[in-house]
Parts: C-alpha cells; structure tokens; sequence
C-alpha cells in the first residue's frame, strides 16, 4: 500500500511538472502575438535610452511585434525596477537597466521588492568605459602621479549623484590607494564636468561617452580608462593597467530583465533577438559612435556578475554609509 501511494505521488508530479512545461512551451511558440514594452528606467536621451532606442527598428524586424519604449526616470531606476517586478512573467515586458541594480538594495532601505528574486537577469547587452579626468591645473598627467598629488594636496572629486556608479567606483579607487579626497555629488554629469573645467573640483570618474569630446578639445585631462584596451577615441589615454592599477576595470554596463517567473522558451528568445540586433551593422556603427561596447553575454554570466556586484558594492555602501538622496 505505502508503495503504491509513493508510486502515484510521484507519477502525479511528475505529471503536473510535464504539464507545467508543455503549457511553458506552447506560450513560448504563440510568443510576441502583441507589442512588447521596454521599460528604461532612465529619461529619454540618456545614454541608456539611446541604446534602446537604436535598437528598437531591428528587434521589431526580428520579433515581427512593435517596440514600445517607455521611459520611466526616477529615484535611481528603482521606479522601473519596481514596475518590471509587478508585471506578468509572460515575456511582454521588458527592463532595460544599468548599473545602479545590484547597488539599490543597498542605497534604498524597504524596496517594495527583491532586486535578486523578483528581477530575473536575461543578458548583459554593453558595457560603457569610464575615464579617470583631471582639470587642466592640477599639476599631473598620470594615475600614480594623481594619487601622490591628493594625498599632500587639497583635491576634490566629483561625480553625478550620490550612489551612482561614478560615485561608488571612485569610492572603490580611494580605499584600493588609500586616499581621503572629499566627494562633491551633482545632479548629473554635466554639471561636473562643467565645475571640473572650471577647476571647482580637482577629478571625475566619467563615462568616455559623456568625457571624450572635452577631453578632445583639451578642456580636461584623461590620466587613464578602465577598458581592457584603449580607445578608438582617445588613443594617447592609458588603460589603468597600463598605468600601473590592473585591478581597477570597473565599467558601466546596460542589460535586460524580466520578471521573474517568466518561461525559459521566452528568455531565450528575448536574449537571443536583442543579441542579433546588438550585432547587426547598423546598431555596431551607432553604439561605436557612443563609445558602447556591444556583449553577447550569456545569462549564466550576467547572473553571476550581478550576484558578485551586489555583494562588493553592498560592503562598500554600509562600510561608507552612503544613503540615496
């Protein structure tokens, strides 16, 4: 009798789980029958915005269903991160994020859900370098001769809000050389490169999108970018290895969420047409003007790169006690 009833609870789950994924399939082979929606979690124009934005013609030429793109700024992306969390896992929509994700639990107590478990990883799409800057009067012209100079000499850096991913990278850079340089947060990247100009603070982690044309013009001095290799665009300007830091290689990263629970059929899917639209010539020339590294990660590689940012930039925020604004 016990052996029997084992029997049948086995058979029944394994029934039910055979189910569970027949009706995971045949949804995957109806999926898109409708528009998808892209939610960017920052303002149209933004570097974010502009990647999804030339994306949009060849996803919808892959996919045979409109892109709708819906721009949902505000409080460091945890407003569109809280939006993917509460939709249907059913492939309709889509997060298209950046590097603030694995540090907002952090930096906002009480999220109204969980980064890790309601946010499920699909691909890392970009990575974008940043660029250590220097204003034109502060008497240096590499890393190592930067790091003597702010550890004798009143120098302050500056970056574009308090959390954002300028701000803990620098954070990063002062504990791995032990400097004590005092942080000015701005509300944007702009206005700290316009002060860095003007020499109200002495250095910037910068994405090269945003520092490569004042750099060009000889406005600000690039001491080194944190890519693996040097850039196109700024061919004279070291890498950090190159400068003598090679363990310092943080870079901003855009990639793709969905909710969780959504079917594996679909995920794939999702990954897969945003990796051939990445790769068509027509997106590599746009994101190559924008100085984007296109990846064609996979979603192993994502999650796991995600859990160790999460763990690294949460030790740093409750060693600095560093809040959102």
């Amino acid at each position: 009798m016990f052996r029997w009833t084992a029997f049948r609870r086995v058979s029944v789950t394994c029934f039910m789980s055979a189910v569970t994924l027949c009706a995971s399939n045949v949804q995957a082979q109806d999926w898109p029958n409708k528009p998808i929606k892209v939610i960017v979690s920052f303002a149209q124009g933004g570097l974010t915005d502009l990647i999804a934005r030339s994306l949009q013609s060849k996803l919808q030429e892959g996919l045979g269903q409109p892109i709708v793109i819906e721009n949902r700024p505000g409080a460091g992306g945890t407003l569109a991160e809280g939006l993917l969390a509460k939709a249907a896992p059913d492939g309709y929509t889509i997060l298209l994020s950046a590097d603030s994700v694995p540090a907002n639990p952090h930096l906002v107590p009480r999220l109204p859900y969980d980064t890790l478990k309601d946010l499920q990883p699909v691909s890392m799409l970009a990575r974008i370098p940043l660029v250590l800057l220097v204003s034109n009067n502060t008497p240096v012209n590499n890393v190592k001769d930067f790091v003597r100079h702010a550890k004798t000499q009143t120098v302050s850096y500056g970056s574009p809000g308090i959390g954002t991913s300028n701000h803990l990278y620098f954070e990063l850079f002062k504990d791995n050389t032990g400097l004590a340089t005092p942080h000015i947060a701005y509300k944007g990247g702009g206005q700290a490169l316009t002060d860095l100009m003007g020499d109200h603070i002495q250095a910037l982690l910068l994405s090269v999108t945003l520092a490569g044309p004042q750099v060009t013009a000889g406005k600000v001095k690039a001491l080194a970018v944190t890519s693996d290799k040097r850039l196109a665009r700024l061919p004279n300007v070291p890498t950090f290895e190159e400068a003598g830091f090679p363990d310092f290689k943080p870079q901003q990263w855009t990639g793709l969420f969905v909710p969780s629970g959504t079917p594996p059929a679909i995920v794939a899917r999702i990954r897969d047409e945003f990796s051939n639209a990445i790769k068509s010539p027509e997106v590599m020339a746009r994101l190559a003007e924008l100085n984007v590294e296109p990846v064609n990660g996979t979603q192993a590689e994502f999650t796991q790169f995600l859990q160790k940012e999460t763990q690294v930039l949460g030790r740093l925020i409750k060693a600095k006690g560093i809040t959102a604004q």
